[in-house]
């Protein structure tokens, strides 16, 4: 189900929660079981609810309810407290969305079985790919496989971390160049690949974040571009003073420019163009920049664009005061 529930004992504890609900409370649901649900969601309001619940027979609904997740951040929802047998309370918890063009409702919880039934294929890509480079002697077609290997194992994580319950990044150090340099290396391999162009700030440090999965952002970008008609792409890097990153100002953020000459963004696109399955080509998923929004905000930054005839421009902003926390 899409809707997260528990099922809660006596002293709000939880005695289960489904794979929905980990995923807005950002845990584990064996890690949730035992513990008290007004803790998990640091909502201590709620215990006096759940206990009315039972007390009396009678089911409580809690509308536009904020309560606090991981890494400091808000969520709020509306919550339906029905007792279902002496001493258990079912929790059903019912995000609200402000922006329908944020990307607030995590699409990972949409596509675990997408991502369930893709890691087999991919398996088979990956043993085809190293029998290739083992039976090829030409160096670049050994360097082309090799590439497929990084390519499918990369994926394959990005499938393991939507299977995984909470979907929690996987923090560590990145350097953006570094990462701008993969990206290039792959768009150039691939049929009717742009002209790329760098223009960067060496003097930008490491940042903090999942370096697969802001490599799966710009991947998106520059594919896109590339498949609007783009036959040049600008890669850049600058640092930000004073950005707002949705509802926070930061002293500072890193932002990462990805610059191309198509025909820019149809005007009937421009105002939802990061919802769930808005496409601008017919054999589009439109995926793939809701799902890049949503790991720029899970890193604590955003995506934004601005669009011309001729040139458009991605712009990813993580916070640098990230890497300080």
């Amino acid at each position: 189900m899409g809707t997260g529930l528990a099922l809660v004992g006596a002293g709000g504890r939880v005695l289960w929660i489904n794979p929905a609900l980990g995923e807005v409370l950002e845990v584990g649901p064996r890690t949730a079981v035992g513990q008290r649900l007004p803790q998990l969601m640091r909502e201590p309001g709620l215990a006096s609810h759940l206990a009315r619940a039972l007390d009396e027979r009678r089911p409580f609904h809690l509308r536009a309810i904020t309560f606090g997740v991981a890494r400091g951040r808000e969520v709020t929802a509306d919550l339906m407290l029905q007792p279902v047998d002496e001493g258990r309370v079912l929790v059903e918890v019912h995000p609200l969305v402000s922006d329908p063009g944020a990307g607030a409702t995590p699409l990972s919880a949409t596509l675990r079985g997408f991502a369930h039934e893709v890691k087999n294929p991919l398996a088979g890509l990956r043993g085809a790919a190293q029998l290739l480079q083992r039976r090829v002697q030409d160096d670049d077609l050994r360097q082309l496989a090799g590439m497929v290997i990084g390519e499918a194992d990369r994926l394959a994580a990005l499938a393991d971390g939507l299977l995984r319950h909470g979907g929690a990044a996987r923090i560590a150090p990145v350097n953006v160049h570094e990462l701008l340099e993969r990206l290039e290396h792959i768009i150039v391999a691939e049929p009717g690949a742009p002209s790329v162009r760098h223009d960067y700030d060496p003097s930008l440090p490491d940042s903090l974040g999942d370096g697969d999965r802001l490599l799966q952002v710009l991947l998106n970008l520059a594919r896109n571009a590339r498949e609007a008609g783009a036959t040049a792409l600008t890669l850049r890097t600058r640092v930000e003073h004073g950005a707002r990153l949705g509802e926070r100002s930061v002293r500072s953020a890193l932002r990462i420019d990805v610059i191309d000459d198509g025909p820019g963004v149809p005007d009937e696109l421009r105002d939802s163009l990061f919802q769930p399955l808005v496409s601008g080509r017919p054999d589009g998923t439109g995926l793939g920049l809701a799902l890049s929004r949503e790991i720029a905000q899970e890193h604590g930054g955003d995506l934004r664009y601005i669009s011309r005839p001729g040139e458009t421009t991605f712009s990813l902003y993580l916070p640098m005061e990230r890497a300080h926390d």
